[in-house]
This record gives C-alpha cells, sequence and structure tokens, in this order.
C-alpha cells in the first residue's frame, strides 16, 4: 500500500450493528488486510462491547498515524445512552448519524483523506427524521452534488457494476429511467474508473433490462427507447460503450473479461452478480463526489452483532479500496 498521509475517517455506524465488530477486527489484521492509518469514528463504548483490542482515544484526526500502531485511534461521539449488540435504539441512531456527518465533514476539509461509512439501519435512521433514502445521498448532499450527478459502483476483486436506478420499487424502475439518466450514470461510472481506479481509457458494458436485451423490440422497446440512446451519446464523446447486452450472459468470467464495470439498469441487475462473486468483499462506491467515499457492502446484521461472528473482509476491502482511490486521484491531479 502506497504512504497515505492523512487518516481515513471510518465511521462504525450504527453502534449496536457489527460495523464496531468489524472495524476492530480491521484494525487486528491491520498488516494481513495492508490497510493504510484510520480513524474510527463513533461511541467507544460500542467497540469496547464487542472487541477487547486497545482504544486510543483522540481529539484531532492529525494524531491518527501517531496513534495507530498503539491502539485503535478513534474520535468519540457523545451518546445519551449505550447500546447494546443487537438491540437498536433512538440514540444509536442519533449517534450513527452524528458519526457520518463528522466523517462527511473532515473529509471535506481536508483533514481526512477519504470516508468508509460503516453499516446503518435505514429503519433507525428513518425514525428520528431522516429523509435520504441511504447514505449515498446524504453524503452527495453535503458535498453540494445533486444524487442525480453521483452513481453507487459496487466493486469486487473480478466484477463492477454500476446500477441506474437503486432503492425504488421494481414496478417503478422503467417509469424512472429515461436516455439522460442512464447517460448521467455511465457518465460517473467511466469518470469514476479513470479517478478512483486509474484506467486511462476504461470499457463500460450496457445491460438491457428486458430478456434478450428485448429480441430486437419483440420483448419490449425500453432498449431501443432508452437505452441505445444513451449509449451512443456516450460514444459521441468518445467513450468505449458496449450494448445493451442480455444481462444474462453478461456475468461469467469471458464476458467479464472484455469490460471495466457493467452498467445495470435495477439495483438487483447489478447486486445479484456482485454478491454471488464477491459476498465477503464486496464495497460500496460513491462515484461523481469531491470526496472519496467507500463503503462495505453489507448491513448492520444486528441477528449477529456481539457474538465475534462478524467477517472483516468487506469492511477491509472498502478502506483498502478508499486508499487507492486516494493514490489513483493524486497521480489524476499530478
Amino acid at each position: 500500500m502506497a504512504t497515505i498521509y492523512r487518516p481515513l475517517a471510518v465511521s462504525l455506524g450504527d453502534p449496536a450493528g457489527v460495523g464496531p465488530e468489524v472495524v476492530g477486527k480491521c484494525w487486528d489484521h491491520r498488516a494481513r488486510f495492508d490497510l493504510p492509518p484510520f480513524v474510527a469514528i463513533g461511541d467507544p463504548r460500542s467497540l469496547a462491547a464487542v472487541w477487547d483490542g486497545p482504544i486510543a482515544t483522540i481529539d484531532d484526526p492529525r494524531e491518527a498515524d501517531s496513534a495507530f500502531d498503539v491502539g485503535l485511534p478513534i474520535l468519540p461521539i457523545a451518546s445519551v445512552e449505550a447500546d447494546l449488540p443487537g438491540h437498536p435504539s433512538v440514540a444509536g441512531a442519533h449517534c450513527s448519524l452524528d458519526a457520518l456527518e463528522l466523517a462527511v465533514g473532515l473529509a471535506r476539509s481536508g483533514s481526512a483523506a477519504a470516508v468508509v461509512t460503516g453499516p446503518v439501519s435505514k429503519q433507525q435512521l428513518y425514525g428520528i427524521g431522516f429523509s435520504h433514502p441511504g447514505q449515498t445521498e446524504f453524503v452527495a448532499e453535503r458535498c453540494g452534488v445533486s444524487p442525480a450527478n453521483v452513481a453507487m459502483m459496487l466493486a469486487g476483486p473480478t466484477l463492477r457494476t454500476v446500477p441506474v436506478t437503486t432503492h425504488i420499487p421494481l414496478g417503478a424502475v422503467v417509469e424512472t429511467l429515461t436516455p439522460s439518466l442512464i447517460e448521467a450514470r455511465g457518465r460517473a461510472a467511466l469518470r469514476g474508473l479513470q479517478r478512483n481506479f486509474g484506467i486511462s481509457d476504461p470499457k463500460l458494458a450496457v445491460a438491457g433490462i428486458n430478456p434478450h436485451a428485448g429480441e430486437g423490440g419483440t420483448l419490449g422497446r425500453e432498449e431501443i427507447d432508452l437505452i441505445i440512446p444513451a449509449i451512443e451519446a456516450l460514444r459521441a464523446e468518445g467513450w468505449r460503450v458496449t450494448g445493451p447486452h442480455p444481462a444474462d450472459t453478461m456475468f461469467h468470467a469471458a464476458a467479464r473479461a472484455n469490460y471495466d464495470c457493467a452498467l445495470c439498469m435495477y439495483h438487483d441487475q447489478a447486486l445479484i452478480p456482485l454478491k454471488a462473486l464477491h459476498f465477503e468483499d464486496g464495497v460500496n462506491i460513491t462515484l461523481g463526489l469531491p470526496i472519496i467515499r467507500t463503503a462495505p457492502d453489507h448491513g448492520t446484521a444486528f441477528d449477529i452483532a456481539g457474538q465475534d461472528r462478524a467477517d472483516p473482509r468487506a469492511m477491509a476491502a472498502a478502506i483498502r479500496v478508499a486508499a487507492q482511490s486516494v493514490v489513483h486521484r493524486a497521480a489524476v491531479a499530478a
């Protein structure tokens, strides 16, 4: 891992979930996972409840580097009460939101090199007035970026996918899709491949939405009316874009060798192949932001919180990808 001169800010997520446990385990195995210094943000009691490693409370992220070999650095977030693992509460939801807010603020100010967000409970956040579909949209708003100009990339060692539509009912997908939305998501994916992954001339494969990509209109006209115009617009800008491809033949090994990212039309079309291949180490990356933001591609897992069963590999991958993105962005800017 190349040297990162500012720490990564890692929010612990919901204190009753597995976020504290996997972050602690990442510090335990920092050498094996090849992780740079990072600072946790959240309630130290949530760490102590599920992890017996050393905790180094700090007041300034600049202290994280020197503290990292001594203990897991943490910028504490005061919570009204300590959550029990597996038992989410209103206080815990407030704590997770405050930690997210601080982590984003540190990255925006330049005090942190990137943000890695631990898993939160949307249900709990909605209960305290959180009005965003998820952390992605919250981070975009705090960065002053329209949600239409960001994209959610799911990345694993052998596959990257970007869904055009995300957390909406399947029945609303077709009415939400437009050529301009598909084009915007595709452009964000291509630019993200350049900035975050160092791929100078990326290749994007675009999935159809109907079986067999519509069979020339006999199985639906969405490919003709919505997807092909977006592909042509991106090609006119000089991007290497192919499709629309039948989604059922896009994700085997030989097909994946032909592109750097797959642009998918809806949530499960993108996430099912990614999780089938990389359930333990999939990473969620928000593209189109002025800051770097990644997250493990799993949820709070309240059912196993506090049982020493949480797998840290996805969190480690999220931290590692964030660090690699810092290096790639610096190289692009140089």
